[in-house]
């Protein structure tokens, strides 16, 4: 039997149902409400700063087109997000510095590039940025790429490593192989889309000694199950409604 757990509540890419997602706007809007964690996806500019941007390329949430990698993060400043009055494009600095006064957990998730590759040298200038922010002990790194992640997790430090499975890796590794993966990786926290968590899972996870977090709880179903089941972080795009669920 699952042994229920009060979940922490991630503000995912900021609440990006309610304000621009990545934007300073949401971050802002964000920290403002008594959710336990921020949720941001990074990647490098051309000159190797961490950008804070979900998509490789600039073309859907701002005026520009293109890689995020292809530009320099000056040229990225002046490139603006979509639906922020004119903000432009943060970097993971900008926002562990808005979040360092608050008592808030970061989130970062560690992209791939254009190709779905890793960008060399990725997390080691993540977790410079963290540093020089204070911020590594305040910091889950997860991504769904297993060599990154597990180089968080040999790093050292962060509150928290998860690494993140879609369906397919799922299906193809099973509970056990996914449970064996992540700890020969090093990684204490298993993500999954809300759609593929059960109390099979919650349990099976937890008897390995790792957390259980997921994504896609948008919705008042979807964030009242997994509200029942006790999964230790859900990450929602509407941050305001989960709060309210949670009570």
């Amino acid at each position: 039997m699952t042994t229920r757990r009060r979940p922490q509540i991630a503000s995912h890419r900021g609440g990006a149902f309610l304000w621009p997602e990545n934007s300073m706007t949401a971050f802002r809007e964000t920290a403002r409400l008594p959710v336990d964690q921020v949720e941001c996806d990074v990647h490098l500019s051309a000159d190797g700063e961490v950008v804070v941007m979900h998509d490789a390329t600039l073309d859907r949430t701002t005026d520009a087109r293109g890689p995020v990698a292809a530009r320099s993060a000056a040229e990225l400043r002046a490139v603006r997000v979509r639906g922020t009055g004119g903000e432009g494009v943060p970097m993971l600095a900008d926002l562990a510095a808005l979040i360092r006064p608050t008592g808030l957990l970061l989130r970062v998730e560690i992209k791939a590039d254009a190709d779905g590759l890793p960008y060399p040298g990725i997390v080691e200038r993540v977790l410079a940025v963290l540093d020089a922010a204070g911020m590594r002990g305040r910091t889950v790194v997860i991504g769904f790429q297993a060599p990154t992640v597990a180089e968080a997790a040999r790093a050292g430090g962060l509150a928290g490593v998860a690494w993140l499975l879609e369906r397919p890796w799922w299906r193809a590794l099973d509970l056990p192989g996914a449970i064996a993966a992540a700890r020969a990786h090093g990684v204490g926290e298993i993500g999954l889309h809300e759609a593929l968590v059960d109390a099979r899972v919650v349990a099976a996870v937890r008897a390995a000694g790792l957390g259980i977090g997921c994504w896609g709880a948008n919705h008042a179903p979807s964030i009242r199950r997994m509200l029942a089941l006790g999964v230790d972080v859900f990450a929602t795009d509407d941050p305001p409604l989960a709060l309210g669920l949670r009570g």
